[in-house]
């Protein structure tokens, strides 16, 4: 099989210097582990000017868009890492889905407003990428074996010398508004409180969407985010007419290495407090919290079923449960279900099994998506959807994009959201929705005017 050509760069902790070398180009896109202050997260992929771009036509079955992501793969050929170099990249798709995607994988009613025209996927096919590996602490141009010579030749020069970092203007020119009143979202609250007492469902995740104008560049305000908010499932898509996707999410959605498929659901949240003993208490609290364990376990059962999928029978296992993770605004309650695939699945087949993510959606899922349909008033576009690699082996990460705002025609948007079961709370839940996006609607009203 040929092998990736590689070229060692200086390491780079903060991929801020090296991305600023693409960040104007098509395509330009980040994935990032959030380093030096989120210590969760390996690698960092920047890559741009894709071979290919792949968006859904309007009346797509999410099938046939698979299939095309599948040929596109085929096309670029195979390709492995060189002997003793871990990557988990090698030449392949970088882009994201749209929770909306999830129309095209189960018949759902249509009644909230597409107000934001997002396309319902959008990857790139790329022959090369910038990887960082911060547990070997090195940074390397990857290409895959069919890229041209003058265009590692151009990348090698492009890199050899990153531009000197400035900061481009960004401002709001308002402050963020809700989609929703607090007595709006209590009256949806009530209405899922009565569906889930006549037994129409376990679990809904309910949000409302926040919204500013904005003027400037997109990748200032993601500068500014991550420094408030470093996550190990960051990422910045640049997105055609000057707009951009900005997430900053704690969340993996579905990993697939050699086979091996992971997901750590997050169900459960507790805010921070700046004095340490009362801090201890929350994390505490969450991790005692009869509800919370609850709604987690709802969860880690419905991605059994959706890993089941996929995968070989008798694979799937619960190794990590109710595990405490923490974040600088937020503590999370955090499981982990993984398996091994089936000889006759990939990777695109796992996620046409398991999108949207059920951790954002509720229990059982379908159910659960067409109430949010019914009482959410605008769609979720990016939101809950997912950030994801697949390279031309088969391996890919993948995030849920929560704590992710959308930057598109003027507008900024942020979402927030959160699980309800029979024993929530109405003014809890309204809280929780906003704690969760509260540092990263103040880190950007600071550039309000």
């Amino acid at each position: 099989m040929p092998t990736c050509l590689v070229m060692a760069l200086p390491y780079q902790a903060d991929p801020s210097s090296y991305f600023s070398c693409v960040m104007h180009a098509p395509g330009a896109v980040l994935l990032d582990a959030g380093r030096p202050m989120a210590q969760r997260g390996r690698y960092d992929l920047i890559s741009a000017w894709p071979i290919a771009e792949l968006v859904p036509t309007p009346d797509e079955p999410a099938n046939a868009f698979l299939q095309r992501l599948r040929q596109s793969l085929s096309a670029l050929g195979e390709a492995q890492a060189p002997v003793e170099t871990p990557l988990p990249f090698v030449g392949g798709l970088i882009g994201y889905l749209s929770y909306d995607f999830g129309r095209r994988l189960e018949q759902l009613p249509s009644h909230a407003v597409d107000d934001l025209d997002l396309a319902d996927a959008r990857f790139g096919l790329y022959g090369w990428a910038l990887i960082t590996d911060h547990q070997q602490q090195r940074s390397q141009l990857v290409f895959h074996p069919s890229l041209a010579v003058a265009e590692r030749q151009r990348l090698i020069a492009l890199f050899a010398s990153p531009p000197a970092l400035t900061q481009q203007s960004f401002k709001l020119q308002e402050a963020f508004q809700s989609n929703m009143t607090e007595a709006q979202y209590l009256q949806g609250f009530a209405r899922i409180q009565a569906y889930i007492q006549a037994g129409d469902c376990y679990q809904v995740n309910f949000a409302q969407h926040f919204r500013a104008p904005y003027q400037g560049s997109p990748w200032t305000a993601y500068q500014a985010l991550r420094r408030a908010c470093p996550t190990p499932f960051s990422g910045y898509q640049v997105l055609p007419n000057g707009g951009a996707i900005i997430s900053l999410s704690p969340e993996r959605f579905l990993r697939v290495s050699q086979g091996h498929v992971e997901t750590r659901p997050i169900k459960g949240t507790r805010p921070r407090h700046a004095e340490p003993q009362q801090d201890q208490a929350q994390a505490d609290a969450l991790l005692s919290s009869t509800k919370d364990r609850a709604e987690n376990l709802m969860i880690v059962d419905l991605l059994r079923n959706d890993l089941g999928r996929s995968c070989k029978i008798g694979s799937v296992q619960v190794p990590e449960l109710f595990a405490l993770e923490s974040y600088p605004n937020v503590h999370h309650l955090v499981s982990a279900v993984t398996g091994e695939l089936a000889a006759d699945k990939d990777a695109l087949d796992l996620i046409a099994g398991s999108f949207p993510g059920g951790s954002i959606t509720g229990a059982p899922k379908i159910r659960a998506m067409q109430i949010i349909e019914e009482l959410e008033p605008t769609r979720r576009a990016l939101y809950c959807g997912s950030l994801l690699y697949l390279d031309v082996r088969g391996e890919m990460d993948s995030s849920i994009a929560i704590r992710t705002l959308l930057a598109k025609d003027g507008q900024i948007t942020c979402w927030g959201g959160g699980g309800i079961v029979a024993d929530s709370n109405g003014q809890a839940e309204y809280q929780e929705s906003i704690t969760k996006i509260k540092v990263l609607l103040e880190t950007l009203e600071q550039f309000c005017d």
